[in-house]
């Protein structure tokens, strides 16, 4: 499906202006070998931001008026599966789009992003961390965008009091009581990182920047991997408890049966409607484990923008994807779609600032790492899952279990 976002600006532009846009790239077609000065660009980015892109391109074509004649085509693109898309056909694929900061190294590594002009500029302008996401080896790569791809903990004041939700526990019995549900997704990897992540049982991902190391199984230290899993096993079977995904939490928070649950900003905008004065987020609570209370952890994110190393018409993607990631923008962002400003000045203003969602998630960061695994981490994790939401129809012990997982995260 396409959608076209179409404003023709009338110009003049010299076909030698724009000769040294491949950079070095062979066989690349003539930038006006259809004899047209149009400047086409293909721009990807979430269906849900297509209003928030339609202004900011409209924006874009505004200030380089006379200077070209763009015709720029936006496509619905999923951030998290950008990647996907653009390896399927990266010599055609989209001039400019979003994508999610754990698919970096990989697009890096296939020669879809080539170094980013002005990366000292960039580097200045924006948060520490998220350079650091859009960076290989110290080499800048990508424009930072937002700094809020992360998660923590959306309740209901109507129900949790503030000393409450410090325990997972507590959170439990309090929904139980109700006939209500605390709800967290055990099919994602991502959100069960959150139980091992603080506990010395450690994930992450080898030099080679493909395969995994994985302790989660591990026999010994303070906490086994076994503690882990049988806190897991507990939890399952708690009444207030409810493993849902992202769909099925915000089904639960419109219809009043979750209460409380652990997701992302991007749905802070629906989840203080559905519960208005008692909106509440806090960072991650803490939880029973081999008799000891242990914060959640969480593994941090950040959305950036790449353009395409094959793109026909370089420097004005370039131009646009810097456009997209600027200040101005990223306030926008923040106002239209309540995503959190990965630049500093934005993410310091007073409306961000007072986000709840926004300062839950900066109160969550000092629990939090980047996300820096193989795609051999996520399957293994959630037949694990799988298995103790079912109650263990197998039969394994949770050793095996996990030794099962952990053989799967390490594959090469």
């Amino acid at each position: 499906m396409k959608r076209k976002i179409s404003l023709w600006l009338s110009a003049f532009l010299l076909a030698a202006s724009l000769a040294g846009c491949q950079k070095g790239r062979p066989d690349s077609p003539d930038e006006t070998a259809s004899g047209s000065d149009t400047v086409n660009l293909t721009v990807w980015g979430a269906e849900e931001d297509e209003e928030l892109l339609r202004q900011i391109i409209e924006g874009f074509q505004e200030e380089y008026r006379g200077q070209a004649d763009f015709q720029i085509t936006y496509e619905p693109q999923s951030e998290s599966k950008c990647m996907d898309a653009l390896m399927a056909d990266l010599e055609h694929g989209a001039d400019v789009f979003a994508f999610a900061d754990d698919q970096l190294n990989t697009l890096v590594a296939a020669g879809a992003l080539e170094p980013v002009e002005n990366a000292e500029n960039i580097k200045k302008a924006n948060l520490p961390e998220s350079v650091l996401a859009a960076s290989v080896n110290d080499t800048l790569y990508a424009q930072p965008l937002t700094a809020d791809n992360g998660y923590f903990l959306y309740y209901n004041k109507q129900y949790f009091s503030e000393e409450d939700i410090q325990s997972l526990d507590r959170m439990l019995d309090i929904a139980a009581a109700h006939g209500k549900k605390v709800s967290m997704e055990w099919s994602s990897g991502w959100y069960v990182y959150s139980l091992f992540g603080n506990t010395g049982l450690t994930v992450g991902l080898n030099d080679d920047g493909i395969t995994n190391y994985c302790t989660w199984n591990s026999t010994d230290g303070d906490i086994k991997g076994t503690d882990v899993a049988q806190a897991m096993v507990d939890m399952a079977k708690h009444p207030g408890f409810i493993s849902v995904d992202d769909a099925g939490f915000l089904e639960g928070v419109k219809n009043g049966t979750i209460i409380a649950g652990i997701n992302g900003v991007w749905n802070s905008v629906a989840v203080e409607e559905a519960w208005g004065n008692g909106f509440g987020a806090a960072k991650l609570p803490s939880y029973t484990c081999a008799g000891q209370q242990i914060q959640m952890s969480s593994f941090s994110g950040y959305k950036l923008i790449g353009v395409n190393a094959y793109s026909n018409h370089r420097e004005w993607a370039e131009k646009l994807a810097q456009w997209i990631a600027n200040e101005e923008n990223q306030r926008l962002r923040f106002s239209m779609r309540g995503q959190g400003p990965a630049n500093t000045n934005a993410a310091a203003s007073e409306e961000v600032q007072n986000s709840p969602a926004i300062a839950a998630l900066l109160e969550q960061s000092e629990f939090s790492r980047l996300q820096r695994i193989g795609g051999n981490f996520w399957e293994p994790v959630t037949i694990f899952t799988a298995e103790i939401l079912a109650g263990n129809p197998s039969g394994s012990s949770l050793q095996e279990q996990l030794d099962t997982m952990v053989e799967g995260i390490t594959a090469p």
